[in-house]
């Protein structure tokens, strides 16, 4: 997975609460084989009119959110049925970072295997976050993971919280196997263990 450090870029408010798997990637995008074109699926039916043009009311449409590297939601997105492709859609369109104040469980989960950041704020900052970057002149930030800030236009910082864990992974790039083989010499010395100790089992 790409590492996450700091990143900088265009914030696409999508402020609406309870958006759920199916808004944000359709049904109709989950039959193929591999992940390949679910960018094109990513919030299809907010994204396109009946007839495939892109729907211009749509903010991911407009200049500069068509940019966007971080979208800043409403309450418990990512609610509904447990469709990875829901993140792996988000993240081939080039979403990065997830900013809200809930997000649904196993959603949030997909995230961490997938390198999509999610950052959770209390309701009074991402209010004020999202009006922020619901203006074009102000919709660009920076989310520092190291640091765990989020840098605003005007230069004010919000600081948030984020497991020590998930942040190790991201900044490193690392997937659940990934993290898992960082342990590769503590796995085997164990198993060297086990088995002296439990011969039967070899």
């Amino acid at each position: 997975m790409q590492p996450f450090n700091k990143v900088e870029g265009v914030a696409a408010p999508i402020l609406a609460a309870n958006v759920d798997t199916d808004v944000i990637m359709p049904k109709q995008f989950l039959k193929g084989i591999d992940r390949s074109g679910l960018d094109r699926g990513a919030f299809f039916d907010l994204r396109f009119l009946d007839d495939g043009t892109p729907n211009p009311e749509f903010v991911l449409n407009q200049t500069p959110w068509n940019e966007s590297k971080f979208l800043v939601v409403g309450p418990n997105f990512g609610c509904g049925s447990s469709r990875e492709h829901a993140v792996w859609g988000m993240k081939q369109l080039g979403i990065r970072a997830l900013i809200g104040t809930s997000f649904a469980g196993i959603f949030y989960d997909n995230c961490q295997r997938n390198g999509v950041l999610t950052i959770q704020l209390s309701p009074a900052e991402l209010k004020e976050l999202g009006a922020m970057v619901s203006q074009p002149e102000t919709a660009n930030i920076a989310v520092d993971l190291e640091e765990q800030f989020i840098l605003l236009s005007d230069g004010r910082r919000i600081e948030f919280k984020i497991d020590a864990l998930r942040k190790d992974a991201l900044l490193q790039g690392l997937d659940a196997i990934g993290s898992t083989l960082v342990r590769s010499e503590q796995i085997r010395s164990f198993e060297q263990r086990h088995l002296q100790a439990n011969p039967w089992l070899a």
